[in-house]
């Protein structure tokens, strides 16, 4: 059974299939000229140099700005062709559970002001890697065959922790799986058989599955770790039904190629 994306592919991903030349028909009239039709290069006329600034070279990848997306730096460089890849559990982001979001940012923002709320909620079961165009496809169905197997589960986030990630250059308030352990750890054995099938890093030796709330540039930790810590663990504990609001139903798993969203239902 195919990878069943979630969104639609957009205009642009077909560019890569041209780059590689697979697929794009020869433009009318090439033939005659690969026969000499072309006219030697002596009669071609100068391109203006204000014609030619107009194109500028698509070989380099576009710049890496950080200041367009929050200060962020890349953990690996762009290059035309490669596709960011990450395999993640969702998290539902109901109503209640926003609220909650809301008094514990403020809290955090009252420690560090720098903090910002994440724009999706999930818990991670892979590194980002790196895939080229063409692998996306075989790498999504190998994904979806192996998880299919794993039955859906329960599992409760309700431990307040202050990550960093490994280059320390940033740093997230989660919520730690505290129930349901286990068959994390079973999905990821079964990305990491993926990862090692294309020769791609596997996930942590002993990772710390949980959902990322805010995050902020740089190594906050002195700032958020003992009492304010503890002043948002307290939020969580008493908030209203939060071992009930904490409690997700995980049914598939997803990844993320680029623009590309595939679903990958569990049991």
């Amino acid at each position: 059974m195919s990878a069943t994306p979630l969104v639609g592919y957009s205009s642009s991903d077909s560019e890569d299939e041209a780059e590689d030349g697979v697929g794009v028909p020869a433009r009318p009239g090439a033939e005659s000229r690969r026969r000499g039709q072309t006219a030697p290069p002596s009669q071609r006329l100068p391109v203006p140099d204000s014609v030619l600034s107009m194109f500028p070279s698509t070989e380099e990848g576009p710049e890496d700005d950080s200041t367009k997306h929050g200060g962020r730096v890349r953990t690996f460089p762009h290059e035309r062709g490669n596709w960011a890849t990450h395999v993640y559990l969702p998290y539902a982001d109901g109503e209640e559970f926003l609220d909650l979001l809301d008094v514990l940012l403020r809290r955090a923002q009252a420690c560090v002001p720098r903090l910002v709320r994440v724009d999706e909620f999930h818990i991670s079961l892979s590194h980002s890697v790196v895939l080229r165009h063409h692998w996306i496809l075989p790498f999504v169905q190998a994904l979806k065959d192996r998880v299919a197997s794993r039955h859906r589960f329960v599992f409760i986030a309700n431990r307040v922790k202050i990550y960093t990630n490994q280059e320390k250059t940033r740093t997230f308030v989660g919520l730690e799986v505290t129930s349901g352990h286990a068959q994390f750890l079973g999905l990821v054995a079964e990305v990491d058989s993926v990862m090692e099938e294309f020769d791609l890093t596997t996930f942590y030796q002993d990772p710390s599955f949980h959902v990322s709330l805010a995050w902020c540039v740089g190594d906050a930790r002195p700032q958020l770790e003992g009492q304010c810590l503890r002043e948002l663990q307290a939020i969580v504990d008493e908030f209203e039904d939060s071992e009930l609001l904490l409690r997700v139903h995980a049914q598939q798993v997803r990844c993320k190629s680029g623009n590309k969203f595939f679903s990958l239902p569990l049991k």
